[in-house]
């Protein structure tokens, strides 16, 4: 336990210098930027910025790059209409999902619901992350809150999940939190499978949109159109975004993997810089070696 947690401390650290790169490719790609730019932008060198973003993501920053660009998403988008196509007609699913993974959710009943959580214990620790410092908060049937720091504030994420169970008790309980840290991000980050399970507390449309998207393959990506459509409802789009914003359990719940019809990975409640870092993560370690393209071309298409 305390050699996984002191590598995702590590891994916290990395996190913060890949995000301020990523921020600055946002910011700069129509400059088209080179390796050492960005490094800069860092104030690292080049050489100790390859081998941090390296050590971070386990592919080279020119390979991550490519998996952000625009022409990238959309092939994802194409290859992922057909995916979901035969996994909903056949009820069939891929080893790569987090449903297949041993994740089982729980809303809670109407009634619990509209008690806010009055007479629920719940416990919470912050902890360090692949994607920076976060907050996790769970009931005794599992988690049912997961908070990315931002700027350090860590009373505004307590304060976000807090307002979700507005009547129960919390209490900072972070060796019991760290354990399903530990299995939340084992297996996000390929690991061993082990039994996780989901409390939330949504209304029935928003439980319908987090139900649709743990049906969305790691690696792929869906829009906001396209889960309207699994939940039957294809002139809901805007309700599905509004639904996906409110998102608990990011990482669990993949609400990362929902992107633009254009191909632009459009905004996130923690940061479009870490959702870049996320779904980039995973279509790093999910996909095919290939034959890297020149650095330049890549952040030219951030």
């Amino acid at each position: 336990m305390e050699t996984i947690i002191g590598d995702y401390k590590d891994q916290a650290q990395d996190y913060q210098v890949v995000e301020r790169a990523i921020q600055y490719l946002n910011d700069h790609y129509p400059e088209q930027p080179e390796l050492k730019e960005i490094a800069a932008s860092v104030n690292l060198s080049e050489y100790h910025f390859q081998r941090l973003f390296t050590r971070w993501v386990g592919v080279s920053p020119k390979r991550f790059l490519q998996y952000l660009t625009k022409e990238r998403a959309r092939q994802l988008l194409e290859r992922s209409e057909s995916l979901l196509d035969v996994s909903y007609q056949t009820g069939l699913s891929s080893p790569g999902r987090l449903h297949d993974l041993f994740v089982t959710w729980e809303a809670v009943s109407p009634g619990e619901y509209k008690s806010r959580g009055e007479g629920l214990t719940i416990d919470y620790g912050f902890h360090p992350s692949p994607f920076g410092e976060c907050l996790l908060v769970a009931t005794p049937r599992g988690i049912c809150g997961l908070e990315f720091i931002q700027n350090g504030d860590r009373a505004s994420a307590f304060g976000e999940l807090k307002r979700r169970w507005a009547k129960a008790d919390f209490t900072e309980n972070p060796a019991h939190t760290q354990g399903q840290l530990r299995r939340l991000f084992a297996f996000f980050d390929g690991g061993d499978p082990q039994g996780l399970a989901l409390h939330v507390c949504g209304t029935p449309f928003q439980l319908k949109v987090w139900e649709a998207l743990l049906h969305i393959p790691t690696g792929a990506v869906l829009t906001y159109e396209d889960v309207a459509v699994q939940i039957g409802l294809p002139r809901a789009a805007r309700a599905v975004g509004s639904s996906i914003g409110r998102n608990p359990v990011p990482v669990l719940i993949p609400c990362h993997r929902v992107i633009r019809h254009t191909g632009d990975f459009g905004s996130y409640h923690w940061g479009t810089a870490r959702k870049k870092a996320m779904l980039g993560w995973e279509f790093a370690r999910g996909r095919e070696l290939r034959p890297e393209p020149a650095f330049a071309a890549s952040p030219s298409s951030i």
